[in-house]
């Protein structure tokens, strides 16, 4: 089978596909042939030799959303049977024909859902729903910033807040391309963050309160700024840094009341699984009444796996970028 791995730090030119053994399910896990792979901004950023979630290992195998059909299955698994379309989380050796996972972290696929879509269902939509609801506890009628909303868990973001009942979702990107994309999403106001006053723009657009609840992943100026913008009481969010540059936080700027939550899927697969559990019906149930959709910005073959990470470094995408073996 292929797979796709780098041996070295640098540019996506240094991914590779290889020819290797088809891997065997263990105790708890399935074989998944793969249908589709979501790929991550946190892979292409361990490609580079940012060391996201404690590591960025040689060689690299990128980890990624993989949709398929399950093809075998491991000692002691009884949640899922061969034939199974599922899809799950994989944060190794994702870019592949074949896949191991862990069966306890599989999610059906909807029948009416097709595998690249269901590749948002894992990491992002995940991520997006309970970086909202657990750690930024989003209020009916409360105004939310969504950063970066254009991208694969942004986007998804600006629905599951609308969906939760924010009273006002602001998004932000770069382009207006992007902007238009998440205001056709149903975000309530649309700001360019590469704008010198995006900050006042969006005290302007809260009367000058600011936020209640703060979604950041960009790090560097822009968390800085988005503190400064969390309203008295409010919530700020961080679950990620595509700038690869993390301010320090001053405990004054706190002083207003102002909570700054850290986010990382892993941490909620690992000790809520009932919430987990919850969340997937949730956004199952989101998804089928048609007030959240996964958008997919381009369908790749995994040959193509450095072009993908090229649309990713540039910011390019819409939604989610896929590979499709």
């Amino acid at each position: 089978m292929r797979i796709v791995r780098h041996y070295e730090h640098g540019a996506p030119a240094v991914l590779r596909v290889e020819e290797v053994e088809r891997p065997q399910p263990g105790p708890g896990e399935v074989l998944i042939r793969s249908e589709a792979i979501g790929v991550t901004f946190a892979e292409v950023q361990r490609r580079q030799g940012i060391p996201i979630g404690g590591h960025a290992d040689l060689p690299g195998a990128p980890g990624g959303d993989v949709a398929g059909t399950v093809e075998e299955l491991g000692e002691g698994v009884s949640n899922v049977r061969v034939g199974d379309r599922v899809v799950v989380d994989v944060d190794h050796s994702a870019y592949a024909d074949y896949v191991v996972a862990d069966s306890a972290w599989t999610i059906t696929i909807p029948e009416n859902m097709d595998a690249a879509e269901a590749t948002l269902l894992p990491s992002p939509a995940q991520t997006a729903y309970h970086a909202i609801k657990e750690a930024g506890q989003l209020q009916p009628g409360e105004t939310i910033l969504i950063d970066a909303a254009s991208g694969g868990v942004g986007h998804l973001a600006v629905q599951i807040a609308k969906a939760m009942g924010a009273g006002r979702v602001i998004a932000t990107a770069s382009t207006q391309a992007k902007l238009d994309f998440v205001r056709g999403l149903g975000a309530d106001v649309t700001i360019n963050y590469t704008d010198h006053d995006w900050d006042e723009q969006v005290k302007a657009a809260t009367d000058g309160r600011g936020a209640d609840v703060v979604l950041e992943t960009v790090g560097g100026d822009i968390l800085t700024k988005s503190i400064q913008i969390t309203a008295q009481f409010g919530r700020l969010v961080f679950y990620g840094s595509a700038s690869g540059n993390i301010q320090p936080i001053h405990p004054l700027a706190l002083s207003r009341m102002k909570t700054v939550a850290g986010f990382a899927l892993y941490a909620m697969l690992y000790n809520k699984p009932e919430a987990i559990a919850a969340g997937q019906r949730d956004l199952l149930d989101m998804i089928g009444s048609g007030k959240v959709r996964p958008v997919v910005h381009e369908r790749l073959s995994l040959q193509d796996a450095v072009k993908a990470h090229e649309l990713m470094e540039a910011r390019a995408q819409l939604g989610k970028v896929v590979l499709v073996p």
